[in-house]
């Protein structure tokens, strides 16, 4: 059990919890970090946990980095912060490859690291009081955990450049119309609706991580490579249980009606 992040078990066959719970607002230290690449590599191993919600709690998802573990002072050679990136970069990276559909369910604010922690997963479900943003710019420095490159993916260049260029702030329906988040709740439905959305996919065929992987390790080569890639998850899906069960469900009753065993 970490101090600050945790799995947590639900109801909700084959759905799990990243419970994230450092008060008072969820900053991300090192030691957040570390216990947050942790949680990520168990779940690598966790074929009974198909779907995952992030959440922070009812008040705060993550409202930046702990900006007391920031170097600010002695020479220029000296002030390096790649030793509290990296942990956190290394915890992202896992999360984003991991082959369970992964939501970020915000309340509060995701600032800053807690915005690149939410960008992190597959899909980003907020409440109504919920805001977002890469603020780093007024304090003098740069985001260092993926603000300027998922950002720039998921909202377009133009946008990510004026959010980072001005580290201003985004609100609930800001973030929905630029395609930051998926839906937005009332916050005291947001939990709730991320785990019904978790155990949507939960109930899915066992192809939805030949899908993921075929999106994610296309997306940053030409499209020749990427076909190439869909072509090896398209072959490895066929070699699925799901996929027998499927195509017979399919010529024997149609569409939408086959009992995936999820392997």
């Amino acid at each position: 059990m970490g101090d600050f992040v945790n799995i947590e078990e639900t109801d909700r066959d084959g759905v799990a919890v990243i419970r994230i719970d450092r008060p008072k607002v969820n900053a991300i230290s090192g030691q957040l970090s570390l216990e947050l690449l942790a949680v990520a590599k168990e779940l690598k191993g966790r074929d009974d946990i198909r779907a995952v919600v992030m959440w922070g709690g009812p008040r705060f998802f993550a409202a930046g980095a702990d900006i007391g573990e920031f170097p600010s002072d002695g020479p220029p050679e000296e002030r390096d912060p790649t030793g509290m990136t990296n942990p956190l970069n290394d915890a992202l990276l896992t999360i984003e490859g991991l082959d369970q559909i992964t939501i970020s369910a915000v309340n509060g604010f995701a600032l800053g690291g807690g915005c690149e922690l939410s960008m992190s997963t597959d899909f980003r479900v907020c409440g109504e009081g919920a805001v977002f943003g890469q603020p780093e710019i007024l304090l003098g420095i740069t985001p260092g955990a993926g603000g300027t490159q998922r950002l720039t993916r998921l909202v377009g260049v133009t946008k990510s450049k004026e959010l980072n260029y001005t580290g201003r702030q985004v609100n609930a329906a800001e973030a929905l119309e630029i395609g930051l988040v998926s839906a937005v709740y009332p916050d005291d439905e947001v939990f709730s609706k991320a785990l019904d959305m978790a155990e949507m996919y939960a109930r899915g065929p066992a192809a939805l991580k030949n899908v993921k992987r075929s999106i994610m390790d296309g997306l940053h080569v030409d499209i020749p490579e990427a076909i190439e890639v869909e072509k090896r998850e398209f072959v490895a899906s066929f070699k699925t249980d799901d996929a027998v069960i499927g195509i017979k469900s399919f010529l024997e009753s149609g569409p939408g009606k086959a009992n995936f065993t999820h392997k």
